[in-house]
């Protein structure tokens, strides 16, 4: 009997992995009789013209199907989770993967690689978000605690409590986004971070539809990886970007420790805030900090390869994530 729940526990979660690598194949084909294909920003690497451009974008829009599969195929099979549980788990990411999908397909429509405006993309962000927290989310307004785990556990009156949490996932959703730049980087990180995660919900947490949901999103960006890697053959687009900033913030945001969000996502935090930094520097002292970003593409211009950069950012976001958990463990009033 234990060893047939095993296998059933292991099908369920091959499940993801297996149906992502087969489905974004189809997909990739789709893509090139459908034409949709990257066109570059003007303001990135001028190489990129050659080495990105043509390649089929919006590979984020299998993950969305792949994950409510194995949802319900948890769900159903498991009985881990119910049908409230994984429509609560995946409302959020679908709506944000919806203002992606959004931004792409009007990049295809127009050929360019500008669709919504920043304001458009921006009010969209925050419509997703703010209807998630006020309707879905339970507790979400009322008792939003930073990092109960670690003895630091004021909760945040209602209004307090929105706008932490929109700013987050809005905040999320585009440092995702500028993280995905590189073969391989954002998915890569992407993959780190949802095993943070999971080994944060197992240790400290402990919400077993949070967790399956985490596993699930984890082979998804695996499977995804081998289609990305260097020299990828499909991009995620905004789609799956705003696809994996929504798994994320959701598995924080139904926890008592928000907080925690920050050393998971730290890679894509770090190239948010460099992009902030570069454009404070640029409109307040007319010069830039980076020569490019963001910061990713600083290193580009330094002459590092692709590889070098991918490699280099994965080991910063391990030890990101190590160092500041390490420095809660300490402060841990607790302890």
């Amino acid at each position: 009997m234990y060893f047939r729940d095993l296998y059933t526990v292991l099908a369920v979660f091959a499940l993801p992995f297996v149906l992502e690598l087969a489905l974004q194949s189809m997909w990739i084909a789709k893509m090139r009789s459908l034409k949709i294909k990257q066109v570059t920003k003007l303001y990135g690497p001028s190489w990129h013209e050659k080495t990105k451009t043509g390649t089929p974008s919006m590979g984020g829009v299998v993950f969305a199907p792949v994950l409510l599969v194995t949802m319900l195929t948890a769900c159903l099979a498991l009985e881990l989770i119910n049908l409230e549980q994984v429509f609560v788990l995946t409302s959020y990411p679908l709506l944000a993967a919806a203002v992606g999908f959004a931004d792409d397909w009007l990049k295809h429509k127009r050929g360019s690689g500008d669709g919504l405006t920043s304001i458009q993309k921006f009010v969209m962000q925050v419509a997703a978000t703010l209807l998630w927290v006020l309707c879905i989310a339970p507790d979400g307004t009322t008792d939003v605690l930073l990092l109960n785990s670690f003895g630091f556990s004021p909760a945040l009156p209602a209004w307090a409590g929105v706008l932490l949490l929109t700013f987050g996932g809005v905040g999320l959703q585009n440092a995702v986004n500028v993280t995905d730049g590189l073969d391989g980087l954002a998915a890569g990180s992407a993959a780190m971070s949802m095993l943070f995660a999971f080994v944060l919900q197992m240790g400290l947490i402990f919400r077993v539809d949070v967790a399956v949901m985490l596993v699930a999103a984890f082979f998804i960006c695996i499977a995804f990886l081998w289609h990305n890697a260097n020299p990828a053959s499909v991009f995620m687009g905004d789609v799956g970007a705003h696809f994996i900033a929504g798994v994320l913030f959701t598995a924080f945001a139904l926890s008592q420790d928000f907080l925690l969000i920050i050393p998971v996502s730290f890679i894509f935090g770090m190239e948010m805030l460099s992009v902030v930094i570069q454009i404070i520097s640029i409109r307040c002292f007319q010069k830039k900090v980076f020569r490019m970003s963001p910061v990713h593409h600083h290193f580009e211009m330094l002459g590092w390869s692709e590889t070098q950069i991918v490699t280099r950012f994965y080991t910063i976001h391990f030890v990101g994530f190590l160092v500041t958990m390490v420095t809660l463990f300490l402060l841990d009033p607790m302890v």
